[in-house]
């Protein structure tokens, strides 16, 4: 994902093995194999992020993301996020993103410079799991799957913006390659509109978020609300 420290691009690092080369499909478990066994979430959650003994409250919209909110969901829910780091902060020349979610960032003698570069290991299968780019146009039905806007030749916006405080899946160039690296917007970023994939927002302690350093750690990340929502979790 972020191997990188352009401003321009939250990208993860990781190098899928095999990239999914999904199409615009709906989300459901029969319609795509690449996406029967990953997590959905059907409607809203709530999660309480703690950072410095601070809560960031977020709501996660399955509405409009379904696969990539249950990914999160999903993985907070299994305690993934506790402890881990916040290892790439941009704020100069201007606010940019604060991006953390790499599993390996648990370990304090993890090299820090190759933070970025990891994603969540399903315990099950002992494959990394990567989740397709999943974009919703703003007055589409159901979302599109394994493309940018600009390459399915969709114009206009997405429904789920790039606004300060969304909250956005990091990936690499590849743009099935997401996993478990998230990023909050720290500004408003119209130009990663239908090529990264927002899910939710902050709704409360964007203040704490304005104030995480890079070394910050995530104390716990808790579902609060719409964990009944969340199907397929735990696989």
């Amino acid at each position: 994902m972020l191997g990188g420290c352009s401003t321009d691009q939250p990208a993860n690092s990781s190098s899928p093995t095999s990239p999914t080369q999904a199409t615009s499909v709906t989300p459901t478990q029969a319609s795509n194999p690449t996406m029967k066994d990953l997590p959905v979430l059907e409607g809203k959650a709530t999660i309480v992020m703690t950072v410095k003994g601070s809560p960031i409250t977020i709501e996660v919209d399955g509405t409009d993301a379904p696969i990539t909110a249950g990914n999160f969901v999903d993985l907070v829910n299994r305690g993934v996020y506790d402890g881990l780091v916040f290892h790439r902060v941009v704020r100069q020349p201007e606010p940019f993103v604060v991006q953390g979610g790499d599993p390996q960032s648990k370990d304090p003698k993890f090299p820090q410079q190759r933070l970025g570069t990891g994603g969540f290991i399903n315990p099950t299968t002992g494959n990394q799991r990567y989740i397709p780019l999943e974009i919703k146009p703003e007055d589409a039905e159901a979302p599109i799957y394994g493309k940018t806007l600009e390459s399915a030749g969709v114009p206009g916006s997405p429904k789920l913006k790039h606004t300060r405080g969304a909250l956005a899946m990091a990936r690499s160039q590849q743009p099935d390659s997401a996993s478990s690296q998230f990023y909050f917007a720290l500004a408003d970023l119209a130009f990663l509109d239908g090529s990264y994939a927002v899910f939710g927002r902050v709704t409360d302690g964007m203040d704490i978020v304005d104030q995480i350093q890079q070394g910050d750690r995530i104390e716990s990340a808790t579902v609060t609300q719409g964990l009944e929502n969340l199907k397929n979790g735990g696989k």
